[in-house]
């Protein structure tokens, strides 16, 4: 369900997208994209097959498909349950996608309409990137303006906490 092409003119998906996809195979298992989302601490993982996007996975989507630990008693046996279920016995199969020149504004809506995290970016048939709420709160954050790709780290200050030394960042930021 590819949204519409706007205004040449707005802010455009791609340039607020995230460009570095992490994304899950149909036959992997639940445990695996749990490990990955917990990893790279993302809230869903579009799912692929043979390079083709054909679905999303969500982090609820694979809390709901856990068991109970009323139903198993052992985590060991929580864990061997996960590792036996795919990606894509949980997944929606019914995504919604935007397109690089798709307006910011449209891909905003259709995340808020549908009460969703997260869309993916196709061109050609591939999926090349993907626009989640935090990439709409940075837009909102940098006031509107495009973004540039290049990062800005400052170094670590130390602090005391409670007593202790701790290095702490001080920002870290895209301009």
């Amino acid at each position: 369900m590819a949204a519409k092409k706007n205004n040449s003119k707005a802010i455009r998906v791609a340039d607020w997208m995230t460009e570095t996809v992490l994304a899950v195979e149909t036959f992997d298992s639940i445990a695996i994209a749990r490990q990955l989302m917990a990893k790279h601490r993302v809230n869903q993982l579009p799912v692929l097959d043979k390079d083709n996007l054909v679905g999303i996975v969500t982090d609820r989507d694979i809390r709901d498909a856990y068991p109970t630990s009323m139903m198993i008693n052992r985590t060991e046996e929580i864990d061997r349950f996960a590792e036996k279920i795919t990606v894509e016995e949980v997944m929606t199969h019914d995504v919604f996608i935007v397109r690089p020149e798709t307006a910011l504004v449209t891909a905003v809506g259709l995340l808020r309409r549908h009460r969703i995290g997260a869309l993916p970016v196709i061109k050609n048939q591939k999926l090349v990137g993907i626009i989640t709420r935090s990439d709409i709160l940075d837009y909102v954050l940098q006031g509107g303006a495009k973004r540039t790709r290049a990062k800005v780290r400052l170094p670590a200050a130390s602090v005391k906490l409670r007593g202790k030394n701790k290095r702490i960042p001080i920002a870290k930021t895209n301009v």
